[in-house]
C-alpha cells in the first residue's frame, strides 16, 4: 500500500531511502506511520465487527436466541463507541499539526466508555468459548457454522468462531501498544508528548481493570451457583481440607465473639448488605403474600404479570446472596492471614490466594451491589404498579357487579336524601344504646388478655423466668427464620430471655437472647414483652375478699400457667395436613385435646391429640392454650 505521508516527507528530504534524513525527520515519519497504522487497523476492525453483527450472527439462527446473546455478548454496543471513535480519528487528519496530539486527547475521552463496554464483552468470553466446546462435539452443528463464517470472513479459516471471539480482546489490548508506538517516534519536548503519555497510560489502565474485572467475575461465578445437594452428596464433598479451613473460620468466629481478637470492620460493606437484605425482605415478603393471593383468588393475568416476574426477581436475587454468605467466610480467612502476616512476616501461597479471593470478592461486591440492588428495586416497583393496577381492575370489576345487585336491597328505591335521613334516624335510636355499652366498658374491665403459651413450654419458661426475671422475658410474635451463623429460629410464641439489646455491631435491630438452650439473636421487631399470668386461685382471691378485716390481704405473686396436665384441652393457631397415619390433620381456630405434650421419645416439638375422635400426632408450635373464662361479665345494654 503506498504511503502518501512517507513519500511527502521523502521529497521534502530528497533521500528516498531514507538514510540521510535527520533524526527528526525520521521520528515524524515514523510517527506518521503509526498514526496511519491505528486508524487503518481500527477501519478494518470495524468492519469484521459489522460483519459478525450483521451477516453471521443473522445466518446462524440454527443456534438458540441465548447462546447467540452469549457469543455476540454487547457487540453492537462495541461497534457504536468503536464507530464513534473511529469518526473523531479519521477527522482529525484535516489538522496534521496538531493531530497526534488530538488523538492522544480522544483516547482520554474515550477511555471510560471503552472500558465500559470491552469489560463486559470479557466477562461473558469464557461461557463464549465453552459454547464453543460443545459445538465441536456435534460434527454437523459445527460444519454449518464453519460455512456461514467462511462464506461472509474467509480469512477466518479453520478457527472460525474463535477467531471472531477472540477479535475484540486482541484489540483492546493492542490500544496501548498503538499509542506507545507514536509516543516513542514524539519528541519528549513537544506539546503533544504530555497528552500521548497519558492516554497511554490510561489503556494501560483500561486493560489491566479488564483483567482485574474479569477475574472478579470468574471467582463470582463459582459461588453465585445456587447447588442442590443431596446429604450424601454434601457428604461426599467433605474431606480434610474443607474440615480444616471450616474448624479455623469458626475458631476465628469465635475469638471474634468472645472479644478475644478485634473484628475487622467495614461499614461500607454492612451499610450496602443491609439495604441489600432489606430490598430481599420485601421481595420475599411480597412472594408470600401474593401466593396467599392467588390461592384465594385464581387470576391468570396477575400469574403471568406479577407472580412470575417476582419468582423471577427472587430466583436473581439467590446468587448475590450466596455471595455475600461467602464474602463472610472468605473474611475469616482473610483476618487469618492478616494476623499471621503481622506475626510471622510471610504468607504461603495458599494463604495469599485466600488473600487475593477475599478481596476479589469484596471490591466486586462493593462495586456492583448497590447497581444491582438499583436494579432490584426497580423491578420490584414494577412489579407493585401493575399489582396495584390489576388490583384497581378488579376493583372495578366487583363494583360493575355491585351495581346489579343493588337493585335487590329494600331501600334501592328512596331517593338519596331520603336514604341519608333514613340512615339518621337508624343511628339516632341506637345512640342511647352506645353510650350505654360504652359507660359499661369503661367502668367494668375485661380481665387481661394471655398470651397464648406453646403446650410443654412451661417448664422452660419457669427457668428462665427463676434466673432472670419477669423483666427479661419475650415472646416471638412471628416464625423467625436464622439466616446467618449465629441467628436462631423459632416458632411463634416461643418464650426467650434477652442477655443484650444490640448485637456486637451496635444494631439495635438484633437482640442477642437466652432460649433456655441456645443462644443467638433474633430480629428485635419480632419480639414483645412477656406478661406473666396470674393463678387462678389467687385472682379468685381478689374477688373475694378475706373474711378476716383486720388482716391485709396478701399481694398476689406472679406466676406462670400451670404445666399441661395428661388431659388438656388448647386451639390450633395454624392448619395442619396429616402426612402420614401417625399424625392427624387440623383447622385453624379447631378444638384440640392434648393427650401427652410430647412424642414417644420425649421429644416436646410433637404432642399426641385428639380431634373429632381421632388421635395423632401434631406440631406442638401449631397449638396454644385456650384463654380461660372470663371472671368478669358485661353484656350489651338492652
Amino acid at each position: 500500500m503506498t504511503d502518501h505521508g512517507a513519500d511527502e516527507l521523502s521529497s521534502r528530504t530528497g533521500s528516498p531511502d531514507g538514510e540521510d534524513r535527520a533524526p527528526e525527520e525520521r521520528s515524524l515519519l515514523h510517527q506518521s506511520l503509526a498514526v496511519r497504522e491505528l486508524i487503518d487497523t481500527e477501519v478494518s476492525y470495524l468492519h469484521v465487527l459489522q460483519l459478525c453483527a450483521s451477516d453471521i450472527r443473522s445466518h446462524l439462527q440454527q443456534l438458540p436466541q441465548g447462546d447467540l446473546d452469549v457469543l455476540f455478548s454487547n457487540i453492537d454496543d462495541i461497534i457504536k463507541v468503536n464507530s464513534k471513535l473511529l469518526h473523531d480519528l479519521q477527522e482529525t487528519a484535516a489538522r496534521e499539526e496538531e493531530q497526534v496530539q488530538l488523538i492522544g486527547s480522544l483516547f482520554l475521552e474515550f477511555q471510560e466508555e471503552l472500558e465500559q463496554v470491552y469489560k463486559v464483552y470479557c466477562a461473558s468470553y469464557e461461557q463464549a468459548l465453552l459454547l464453543v466446546e460443545t459445538y465441536r462435539k456435534e460434527p454437523r452443528l459445527q460444519g454449518e457454522i464453519q460455512d456461514t463464517i467462511e462464506a461472509v470472513l474467509p480469512q477466518a479459516g479453520p478457527s472460525g468462531l474463535s477467531f471472531l471471539l477472540v477479535i475484540p480482546l486482541q484489540r483492546i489490548t493492542k490500544y496501548p501498544l498503538l499509542l506507545q508506538k507514536i509516543l516513542e517516534n514524539t519528541l519528549p519536548d513537544a506539546s503533544a508528548y504530555p497528552v500521548l503519555q497519558r492516554a497511554t497510560s490510561a489503556l494501560q489502565d483500561v486493560v489491566t481493570n479488564i483483567n482485574e474485572y474479569k477475574r472478579r467475575k470468574e471467582v463470582a461465578s463459582k459461588y453465585t451457583k445456587v447447588e442442590q445437594l443431596s446429604l450424601w452428596e454434601r457428604l461426599a464433598r467433605i474431606n480434610t481440607h474443607t474440615l480444616s479451613k471450616k474448624t479455623t473460620r469458626l475458631s476465628q468466629l469465635l475469638k471474634q465473639e468472645a472479644g478475644l481478637i478485634p473484628k475487622t470492620e467495614d461499614k461500607e460493606f454492612d451499610d450496602l448488605e443491609e439495604s441489600f437484605h432489606w430490598v430481599s425482605l420485601c421481595v420475599t415478603e411480597l412472594k408470600n403474600n401474593v401466593a396467599a393471593y392467588l390461592g384465594n383468588l385464581e387470576k391468570q393475568r396477575l400469574e403471568a404479570l406479577v407472580w412470575q416476574p417476582l419468582c423471577s426477581l427472587a430466583k436473581a436475587l439467590a446468587g448475590p446472596q450466596n455471595l455475600i454468605k461467602k464474602r463472610l467466610d472468605k473474611l475469616l480467612d482473610f483476618e487469618r492471614v492478616q494476623e499471621k502476616l503481622l506475626e510471622v512476616g510471610s504468607m504461603t501461597y495458599e494463604e495469599e490466594a485466600a488473600r487475593h479471593m477475599y478481596e476479589a470478592l469484596n471490591s466486586l461486591l462493593v462495586a456492583e451491589l448497590p447497581q444491582f440492588k438499583q436494579l432490584a428495586v426497580r423491578w420490584l416497583g414494577q412489579i407493585l404498579c401493575t399489582f396495584v393496577t390489576l388490583q384497581t381492575d378488579l376493583a372495578k370489576q366487583v363494583l360493575q357487579r355491585a351495581e346489579g345487585s343493588l337493585a335487590q336491597l329494600p331501600h334501592h328505591h328512596v331517593s338519596d336524601p331520603a336514604f341519608r335521613k333514613l340512615v339518621e334516624d337508624a343511628l339516632g335510636q341506637t345512640g342511647h344504646q352506645l353510650h350505654s355499652f360504652q359507660q359499661n366498658f369503661e367502668k367494668v374491665l375485661p380481665p387481661p388478655t394471655t398470651q397464648p403459651l406453646l403446650p410443654g413450654a412451661e417448664r422452660q419458661v419457669q427457668a428462665l423466668l427463676s434466673r432472670y426475671g419477669p423483666g427479661k422475658l419475650y415472646q416471638v410474635t412471628s416464625n423467625i427464620s436464622g439466616s446467618g451463623t449465629l441467628d436462631l429460629t423459632l416458632p411463634r410464641g416461643h418464650i426467650v430471655a434477652l442477655l443484650q439489646d444490640k448485637d456486637t455491631k451496635g444494631n439495635s435491630s438484633r437482640w442477642l437472647v437466652d432460649t433456655g438452650g441456645h443462644r443467638g439473636y433474633v430480629p428485635a421487631g419480632k419480639l414483645e414483652l412477656y406478661h406473666v399470668v396470674p393463678r387462678e386461685e389467687e385472682l379468685r382471691g381478689q374477688a373475694k375478699p378475706h373474711s378476716d378485716s383486720q388482716r391485709q390481704t396478701p399481694e398476689p405473686t406472679l406466676a406462670l400457667v400451670p404445666s399441661v396436665p395428661a388431659v388438656t384441652q388448647v386451639v390450633a393457631v395454624y392448619p395442619f395436613v396429616a402426612r402420614s397415619s401417625h399424625e392427624v390433620s387440623l383447622q385453624a381456630g379447631q378444638q384440640v385435646t392434648v393427650l401427652e405434650a410430647q412424642d414417644k421419645k420425649g421429644n416436646p416439638e410433637w404432642s399426641l391429640v385428639e380431634v373429632n375422635g381421632q388421635r395423632g400426632y401434631v406440631p406442638s408450635s401449631f397449638l396454644a392454650r385456650a384463654p380461660g373464662p372470663a371472671l368478669w361479665g358485661w353484656s350489651l345494654p338492652s
